[in-house]
Protein backbone atom coordinates (compact mmCIF):
# COMPACT_ATOMS: atom_id res chain seq x y z
CA UNK A 1 0.00 0.00 0.00
CA UNK A 2 1.39 3.22 -1.42
CA UNK A 3 2.38 5.53 2.00
CA UNK A 4 2.11 9.28 1.60
CA UNK A 5 5.03 12.02 2.89
CA UNK A 6 2.88 14.82 4.67
CA UNK A 7 4.60 18.36 5.17
CA UNK A 8 6.09 17.95 9.24
CA UNK A 9 5.03 20.22 11.93
CA UNK A 10 8.98 21.23 13.28
CA UNK A 11 7.36 22.83 16.33
CA UNK A 12 4.26 22.85 18.12
CA UNK A 13 3.15 26.54 16.67
CA UNK A 14 3.87 25.86 13.05
CA UNK A 15 1.22 25.69 10.68
CA UNK A 16 3.37 25.86 7.18
CA UNK A 17 6.67 25.94 6.15
CA UNK A 18 8.75 26.27 2.39
CA UNK A 19 9.55 22.82 0.83
CA UNK A 20 13.38 24.11 0.32
CA UNK A 21 14.90 20.83 -2.02
CA UNK A 22 13.99 17.58 -2.58
CA UNK A 23 17.10 15.25 -1.85
CA UNK A 24 15.31 12.30 -3.38
CA UNK A 25 13.97 12.44 -7.34
CA UNK A 26 10.89 10.14 -8.70
CA UNK A 27 12.16 6.60 -8.54
CA UNK A 28 14.81 6.84 -5.90
CA UNK A 29 14.75 3.61 -3.46
CA UNK A 30 14.01 4.78 0.04
CA UNK A 31 15.10 3.52 3.37
CA UNK A 32 13.46 4.06 6.86
CA UNK A 33 15.09 6.96 8.43
CA UNK A 34 16.52 8.60 4.79
CA UNK A 35 16.63 12.08 5.02
CA UNK A 36 14.40 12.71 1.87
CA UNK A 37 13.76 16.73 1.82
CA UNK A 38 14.57 19.78 3.29
CA UNK A 39 11.95 21.91 4.98
CA UNK A 40 12.48 25.70 5.90
CA UNK A 41 10.56 27.43 8.70
CA UNK A 42 10.64 31.12 9.38
CA UNK A 43 13.97 30.20 11.49
CA UNK A 44 15.42 27.34 10.69
CA UNK A 45 15.85 24.80 8.00
CA UNK A 46 15.34 21.03 8.95
CA UNK A 47 15.38 17.68 7.60
CA UNK A 48 12.38 15.08 6.74
CA UNK A 49 13.26 11.77 7.48
CA UNK A 50 11.25 8.65 6.08
CA UNK A 51 8.97 6.50 7.91
CA UNK A 52 8.92 4.11 5.27
CA UNK A 53 10.76 1.84 2.93
CA UNK A 54 9.41 1.99 -1.10
CA UNK A 55 10.17 3.62 -3.85
CA UNK A 56 9.71 7.55 -4.21
CA UNK A 57 6.80 7.15 -6.75
CA UNK A 58 5.62 11.14 -6.75
CA UNK A 59 6.68 14.26 -5.96
CA UNK A 60 3.34 16.18 -5.31
CA UNK A 61 5.04 19.46 -3.79
CA UNK A 62 7.99 21.26 -6.28
CA UNK A 63 11.05 22.12 -4.31
CA UNK A 64 10.99 25.63 -3.91
CA UNK A 65 7.32 26.09 -3.04
CA UNK A 66 6.74 28.27 0.11
CA UNK A 67 3.86 27.85 2.74
CA UNK A 68 2.58 24.83 2.15
CA UNK A 69 0.24 23.59 4.84
CA UNK A 70 1.52 21.34 7.93
CA UNK A 71 0.23 17.83 7.30
CA UNK A 72 -0.28 18.41 3.83
CA UNK A 73 0.38 15.53 1.00
CA UNK A 74 4.23 16.18 -0.26
CA UNK A 75 5.43 12.94 -2.17
CA UNK A 76 3.94 8.92 -2.77
CA UNK A 77 5.92 6.41 -1.99
CA UNK A 78 4.87 3.04 -3.61
CA UNK A 79 5.50 -0.21 -0.43
CA UNK A 80 7.27 -3.51 -2.08
CA UNK A 81 6.18 -4.67 -4.96
CA UNK A 82 3.78 -1.73 -6.12
CA UNK A 83 4.30 -0.09 -9.78
CA UNK A 84 5.66 3.15 -8.79
CA UNK A 85 4.65 4.31 -12.16
CA UNK A 86 1.18 3.10 -11.32
CA UNK A 87 0.94 5.12 -8.11
CA UNK A 88 -2.09 7.98 -8.27
CA UNK A 89 -1.42 10.71 -6.95
CA UNK A 90 -3.45 11.79 -3.67
CA UNK A 91 -6.07 15.24 -4.73
CA UNK A 92 -4.49 17.04 -1.79
CA UNK A 93 -1.24 17.29 -3.68
CA UNK A 94 -3.17 20.06 -5.79
CA UNK A 95 -2.54 23.20 -4.32
CA UNK A 96 -0.81 22.57 -0.77
CA UNK A 97 0.03 25.76 0.29
CA UNK A 98 -3.21 27.58 -0.12
CA UNK A 99 -6.16 27.98 2.48
CA UNK A 100 -8.03 25.44 0.83
CA UNK A 101 -5.66 22.61 1.43
CA UNK A 102 -6.72 21.03 4.91
CA UNK A 103 -10.04 21.28 3.78
CA UNK A 104 -9.43 18.48 1.08
CA UNK A 105 -8.93 14.67 1.16
CA UNK A 106 -5.42 13.55 1.90
CA UNK A 107 -6.13 10.35 1.27
CA UNK A 108 -8.51 10.44 -2.13
CA UNK A 109 -7.18 9.05 -4.87
CA UNK A 110 -6.34 11.59 -7.62
CA UNK A 111 -8.16 9.49 -10.09
CA UNK A 112 -12.03 9.54 -7.87
CA UNK A 113 -11.76 13.61 -8.54
CA UNK A 114 -8.84 14.92 -11.74
CA UNK A 115 -10.76 18.17 -11.96
CA UNK A 116 -11.35 18.94 -8.32
CA UNK A 117 -8.05 20.74 -7.67
CA UNK A 118 -8.90 23.48 -10.31
CA UNK A 119 -12.14 25.45 -8.98
CA UNK A 120 -10.71 25.15 -5.68
CA UNK A 121 -8.05 27.21 -7.25
CA UNK A 122 -9.62 29.56 -8.88
CA UNK A 123 -11.22 31.52 -5.67
CA UNK A 124 -7.40 31.51 -4.03
CA UNK A 125 -6.07 33.51 -6.86
CA UNK A 126 -9.29 35.96 -7.20
CA UNK A 127 -10.70 34.09 -10.63
CA UNK A 128 -7.82 35.61 -12.56
CA UNK A 129 -4.39 34.51 -11.13
CA UNK A 130 -2.75 31.93 -13.14
CA UNK A 131 -2.01 28.76 -10.77
CA UNK A 132 1.77 28.88 -10.77
CA UNK A 133 4.22 27.69 -8.26
CA UNK A 134 6.21 30.77 -6.32
CA UNK A 135 9.20 29.59 -8.16
CA UNK A 136 7.70 30.02 -11.70
CA UNK A 137 6.32 33.55 -10.92
CA UNK A 138 9.57 34.87 -10.11
CA UNK A 139 11.04 33.82 -13.00
CA UNK A 140 8.36 35.05 -15.41
CA UNK A 141 8.33 38.18 -13.65
CA UNK A 142 12.06 38.64 -13.98
CA UNK A 143 11.88 37.49 -18.05
CA UNK A 144 8.33 39.54 -18.82
CA UNK A 145 6.84 36.84 -19.19
CA UNK A 146 2.42 36.56 -19.23
CA UNK A 147 2.22 33.49 -17.08
CA UNK A 148 -1.68 33.41 -18.18
CA UNK A 149 -0.23 32.61 -22.12
CA UNK A 150 1.58 29.10 -20.87
CA UNK A 151 0.54 25.91 -20.28
CA UNK A 152 1.04 24.18 -17.00
CA UNK A 153 2.76 20.86 -16.76
CA UNK A 154 2.86 20.22 -12.84
CA UNK A 155 0.22 18.32 -10.97
CA UNK A 156 -3.61 19.82 -12.38
CA UNK A 157 -2.28 22.00 -14.97
CA UNK A 158 0.29 24.08 -12.39
CA UNK A 159 2.77 26.04 -14.17
CA UNK A 160 6.66 24.71 -12.78
CA UNK A 161 9.93 26.46 -13.50
CA UNK A 162 10.30 24.24 -16.46
CA UNK A 163 7.58 25.74 -18.06
CA UNK A 164 8.37 29.13 -18.04
CA UNK A 165 12.44 28.14 -19.10
CA UNK A 166 10.40 26.79 -22.46
CA UNK A 167 8.55 29.67 -22.79
CA UNK A 168 11.20 31.67 -22.79
CA UNK A 169 13.63 29.55 -24.20
CA UNK A 170 10.59 29.67 -27.37
CA UNK A 171 10.09 32.90 -27.45
CA UNK A 172 6.36 32.76 -26.80
CA UNK A 173 4.88 34.26 -23.75
CA UNK A 174 5.74 37.97 -23.70
CA UNK A 175 3.65 40.44 -22.12
CA UNK A 176 2.49 43.10 -23.77
CA UNK A 177 4.24 46.34 -23.05
CA UNK A 178 1.14 48.40 -22.41
CA UNK A 179 0.38 45.91 -19.50
CA UNK A 180 3.17 46.96 -17.22
CA UNK A 181 1.63 50.46 -16.57
CA UNK A 182 -1.95 50.39 -15.25
CA UNK A 183 -1.00 47.60 -12.38
CA UNK A 184 -2.89 49.61 -9.83
CA UNK A 185 -6.21 49.49 -12.02
CA UNK A 186 -7.93 46.68 -11.59
CA UNK A 187 -6.94 46.79 -7.79
CA UNK A 188 -9.67 47.76 -5.12
CA UNK A 189 -9.06 51.27 -3.23
CA UNK A 190 -6.74 51.17 -0.56
CA UNK A 191 -4.05 48.73 -1.11
CA UNK A 192 -0.72 49.95 0.39
CA UNK A 193 0.82 48.10 -1.33
CA UNK A 194 0.28 49.51 -4.49
CA UNK A 195 -0.16 53.00 -2.86
CA UNK A 196 3.58 52.78 -2.08
CA UNK A 197 4.42 51.42 -5.65
CA UNK A 198 2.48 54.22 -7.61
CA UNK A 199 5.37 56.93 -5.61
CA UNK A 200 7.86 55.09 -7.86
CA UNK A 201 8.40 54.93 -11.54
CA UNK A 202 7.78 51.46 -13.08
CA UNK A 203 10.63 49.65 -13.61
CA UNK A 204 12.87 51.69 -11.02
CA UNK A 205 12.78 49.27 -8.42
CA UNK A 206 13.14 45.17 -7.80
CA UNK A 207 10.36 43.60 -6.01
CA UNK A 208 11.59 41.23 -3.59
CA UNK A 209 8.59 38.85 -1.93
CA UNK A 210 9.17 38.48 1.76
CA UNK A 211 10.25 35.57 2.99
CA UNK A 212 8.63 33.21 5.68
CA UNK A 213 11.25 34.88 8.58
CA UNK A 214 10.64 38.51 7.55
CA UNK A 215 6.97 37.98 7.81
CA UNK A 216 7.38 36.75 11.19
CA UNK A 217 9.75 39.73 12.16
CA UNK A 218 7.09 41.69 11.01
CA UNK A 219 4.20 40.25 12.36
CA UNK A 220 5.66 39.88 16.21
CA UNK A 221 7.67 43.53 16.72
CA UNK A 222 4.09 44.88 15.07
CA UNK A 223 2.17 43.19 17.89
CA UNK A 224 4.78 44.26 20.42
CA UNK A 225 4.64 47.79 19.69
CA UNK A 226 1.07 48.12 19.36
CA UNK A 227 0.52 45.88 22.86
CA UNK A 228 3.61 46.64 25.19
CA UNK A 229 3.60 50.37 26.53
CA UNK A 230 7.21 50.69 26.29
CA UNK A 231 9.64 52.00 28.75
CA UNK A 232 13.07 52.88 28.67
CA UNK A 233 16.02 53.70 30.85
CA UNK A 234 19.64 54.26 29.87
CA UNK A 235 22.94 54.59 32.01
CA UNK A 236 26.43 54.32 31.19
CA UNK A 237 28.96 51.92 32.30
CA UNK A 238 32.92 51.94 32.92
CA UNK A 239 34.48 49.09 31.54
CA UNK A 240 38.18 49.22 32.28
CA UNK A 241 38.00 46.46 34.89
CA UNK A 242 36.11 44.23 32.93
CA UNK A 243 38.53 44.81 29.62
CA UNK A 244 41.42 43.74 32.34
CA UNK A 245 39.57 40.91 34.06
CA UNK A 246 38.95 39.48 30.08
CA UNK A 247 42.48 39.93 29.40
CA UNK A 248 43.66 37.96 32.20
CA UNK A 249 40.77 35.70 31.59
CA UNK A 250 41.99 34.75 28.12
CA UNK A 251 45.44 34.96 28.47
CA UNK A 252 45.07 31.77 31.04
CA UNK A 253 42.99 29.38 29.00
CA UNK A 254 44.12 26.57 28.81
CA UNK A 255 44.98 25.35 25.16
CA UNK A 256 42.63 22.27 23.88
CA UNK A 257 43.89 20.34 20.37
CA UNK A 258 46.22 23.41 19.76
CA UNK A 259 43.64 26.37 20.45
CA UNK A 260 42.41 27.71 23.71
CA UNK A 261 39.65 26.03 25.24
CA UNK A 262 37.63 29.36 25.68
CA UNK A 263 37.86 33.28 24.12
CA UNK A 264 35.36 35.85 26.13
CA UNK A 265 33.60 38.10 24.27
CA UNK A 266 32.56 41.77 25.97
CA UNK A 267 29.33 40.05 25.15
CA UNK A 268 29.60 37.34 27.29
CA UNK A 269 30.26 39.02 29.77
CA UNK A 270 27.26 41.20 29.00
CA UNK A 271 25.19 37.58 29.38
CA UNK A 272 26.58 36.64 32.48
CA UNK A 273 25.67 40.64 34.20
CA UNK A 274 22.29 40.37 33.14
CA UNK A 275 21.42 36.81 34.30
CA UNK A 276 23.12 37.52 37.53
CA UNK A 277 21.03 40.77 37.79
CA UNK A 278 17.73 39.07 37.38
CA UNK A 279 19.24 36.78 39.89
CA UNK A 280 19.46 39.75 42.14
CA UNK A 281 16.21 41.63 41.23
CA UNK A 282 13.83 38.33 40.85
CA UNK A 283 10.66 40.39 40.72
CA UNK A 284 12.07 41.68 37.37
CA UNK A 285 12.69 38.18 35.95
CA UNK A 286 9.05 37.91 34.63
CA UNK A 287 6.54 37.73 32.04
CA UNK A 288 3.11 39.26 31.45
CA UNK A 289 -0.40 37.10 30.99
CA UNK A 290 -3.87 38.87 30.96
CA UNK A 291 -4.73 36.50 34.17
CA UNK A 292 -0.89 36.27 36.24
CA UNK A 293 2.28 37.37 36.17
CA UNK A 294 4.67 34.46 35.41
CA UNK A 295 7.86 34.93 37.98
CA UNK A 296 10.72 32.74 36.35
CA UNK A 297 12.94 30.70 38.64
CA UNK A 298 15.45 30.78 36.06
CA UNK A 299 17.28 33.75 33.72
CA UNK A 300 17.22 32.04 30.65
CA UNK A 301 19.08 35.27 28.35
CA UNK A 302 18.49 35.30 24.83
CA UNK A 303 20.90 37.04 22.57
CA UNK A 304 19.90 38.39 19.25
CA UNK A 305 22.13 36.85 15.83
CA UNK A 306 21.78 38.91 12.83
CA UNK A 307 21.31 36.09 10.02
CA UNK A 308 20.56 36.57 6.25
CA UNK A 309 17.12 38.09 5.58
CA UNK A 310 16.58 38.64 9.60
CA UNK A 311 17.83 37.91 12.77
CA UNK A 312 17.30 35.35 15.57
CA UNK A 313 17.51 34.93 19.57
CA UNK A 314 19.22 32.06 20.58
CA UNK A 315 18.53 31.41 24.33
CA UNK A 316 21.65 30.69 26.98
CA UNK A 317 19.11 28.75 29.55
CA UNK A 318 20.03 29.11 32.80
CA UNK A 319 22.72 31.92 32.42
CA UNK A 320 23.30 32.73 36.24
CA UNK A 321 24.42 29.36 36.66
CA UNK A 322 26.88 28.83 34.26
CA UNK A 323 30.76 30.08 33.82
CA UNK A 324 31.55 32.62 31.29
CA UNK A 325 33.59 29.77 29.34
CA UNK A 326 30.76 27.77 28.95
CA UNK A 327 28.51 31.02 28.04
CA UNK A 328 31.35 31.66 25.80
CA UNK A 329 31.18 28.36 24.23
CA UNK A 330 27.61 28.23 23.63
CA UNK A 331 26.75 31.11 22.42
CA UNK A 332 29.55 30.46 19.45
CA UNK A 333 28.05 27.27 18.96
CA UNK A 334 24.13 28.21 18.57
CA UNK A 335 25.54 31.42 16.32
CA UNK A 336 26.87 29.50 14.07
CA UNK A 337 24.33 27.00 13.86
CA UNK A 338 21.78 30.27 13.83
CA UNK A 339 23.45 31.31 10.56
CA UNK A 340 22.93 28.42 9.00
CA UNK A 341 19.81 27.83 10.01
CA UNK A 342 20.51 24.85 11.87
CA UNK A 343 19.00 25.51 15.53
CA UNK A 344 16.34 23.38 17.18
CA UNK A 345 12.92 25.20 17.93
CA UNK A 346 13.76 25.06 21.60
CA UNK A 347 17.01 26.69 21.18
CA UNK A 348 15.38 29.62 20.16
CA UNK A 349 11.97 30.23 21.81
CA UNK A 350 10.83 30.97 25.21
CA UNK A 351 13.70 33.07 27.49
CA UNK A 352 12.95 35.51 30.07
CA UNK A 353 14.98 38.46 28.88
CA UNK A 354 17.56 38.95 26.20
CA UNK A 355 20.27 41.13 24.83
CA UNK A 356 20.97 43.32 21.84
CA UNK A 357 24.70 44.57 21.03
CA UNK A 358 25.18 46.77 18.43
CA UNK A 359 28.56 47.72 19.83
CA UNK A 360 30.41 46.12 17.20
CA UNK A 361 28.90 48.55 14.34
CA UNK A 362 29.82 51.21 16.38
CA UNK A 363 26.61 52.26 17.62
CA UNK A 364 26.60 54.44 20.72
CA UNK A 365 23.58 53.92 22.09
CA UNK A 366 19.90 53.09 20.86
CA UNK A 367 15.94 51.39 22.44
CA UNK A 368 15.52 47.78 21.37
CA UNK A 369 12.08 46.15 21.33
CA UNK A 370 10.52 44.23 23.87
CA UNK A 371 9.92 40.57 22.49
CA UNK A 372 7.04 38.69 23.91
CA UNK A 373 7.23 36.82 26.05
CA UNK A 374 9.90 38.77 27.59
CA UNK A 375 9.44 41.50 29.81
CA UNK A 376 12.98 43.24 29.27
CA UNK A 377 15.54 43.87 26.46
CA UNK A 378 19.38 45.36 26.98
CA UNK A 379 19.93 47.39 24.10
CA UNK A 380 24.13 47.63 24.34
CA UNK A 381 26.13 50.39 22.95
CA UNK A 382 29.81 50.25 21.66
CA UNK A 383 32.85 51.05 24.38
CA UNK A 384 34.34 53.97 24.34
CA UNK A 385 36.59 56.45 25.59
CA UNK A 386 35.29 58.97 26.95
CA UNK A 387 35.72 62.23 29.44
CA UNK A 388 34.44 61.32 32.77
CA UNK A 389 34.88 62.96 36.55
CA UNK A 390 36.07 61.02 39.12
CA UNK A 391 37.09 62.50 42.86
CA UNK A 392 36.08 66.32 41.20
CA UNK A 393 38.96 65.49 38.36
CA UNK A 394 38.45 64.98 34.73
CA UNK A 395 39.81 61.26 33.82
CA UNK A 396 39.51 59.16 30.68
CA UNK A 397 37.45 55.97 30.69
CA UNK A 398 35.79 53.63 28.43
CA UNK A 399 32.58 53.63 28.62
CA UNK A 400 29.59 51.69 27.51
CA UNK A 401 25.72 52.89 27.60
CA UNK A 402 23.24 50.09 27.75
CA UNK A 403 19.39 50.84 27.38
CA UNK A 404 16.99 48.57 29.05
CA UNK A 405 13.35 48.63 27.13
CA UNK A 406 10.55 46.84 29.60
CA UNK A 407 6.81 46.21 29.63
CA UNK A 408 5.64 48.34 31.76
CA UNK A 409 2.95 46.39 32.61
CA UNK A 410 5.41 43.54 34.73
CA UNK A 411 8.23 45.77 35.10
CA UNK A 412 7.73 49.71 35.85
CA UNK A 413 10.60 52.46 36.09
CA UNK A 414 11.54 52.08 39.46
CA UNK A 415 12.08 48.04 39.05
CA UNK A 416 13.85 48.79 35.69
CA UNK A 417 15.88 50.87 37.30
CA UNK A 418 16.84 48.55 40.14
CA UNK A 419 17.64 45.57 37.58
CA UNK A 420 20.08 48.17 35.50
CA UNK A 421 22.18 49.30 38.73
CA UNK A 422 22.61 45.60 39.86
CA UNK A 423 23.98 45.35 36.02
CA UNK A 424 25.83 48.14 36.41
CA UNK A 425 27.55 46.90 39.49
CA UNK A 426 28.66 43.14 37.82
CA UNK A 427 30.09 44.88 34.93
CA UNK A 428 31.80 47.42 36.62
CA UNK A 429 32.68 44.99 39.65
CA UNK A 430 33.12 41.69 37.39
CA UNK A 431 35.39 39.62 39.80
CA UNK A 432 31.95 39.32 41.43
CA UNK A 433 30.91 37.41 38.05
CA UNK A 434 33.20 34.69 39.47
CA UNK A 435 32.30 34.08 42.44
Amino acid sequence: MPTNILMPALSPTMERGNLAKWLKKEGDAIKSGDVIAEIETDKATMEVEAVDEGVLARILVPEGTADVAVNAVIGVIAGEGEDAKSISAPAAGAAPAKAEAPKADAAAPAASAPAAPAPAAAPAHGGSRPFASPLARRIAREAGLDLGAIKGSGPHGRIVEKDVEAARKGGGAKAAPAAAKPVAAPLAAGSSDEAVKKLFEPGSYEEIPHDGMRKTIARRLTEAKQTIPHFYCTVDCELDALLKLRAELNGAAPEKDGKPAYKLSVNDMVIKALALALKAVPDANVSWTEGAMLKHRHADVGVAVSIPGGLITPIIRDACHKSLSQISNEMKDMAARAKSRKLKPEEYQGGTTAVSNLGMFGVKDFAAVVNPPHATILAVGAGEQRVVVKGGQPAVATVMSVTLSTDHRAVDGALGAELLQAFKGYIEKPMAMLV
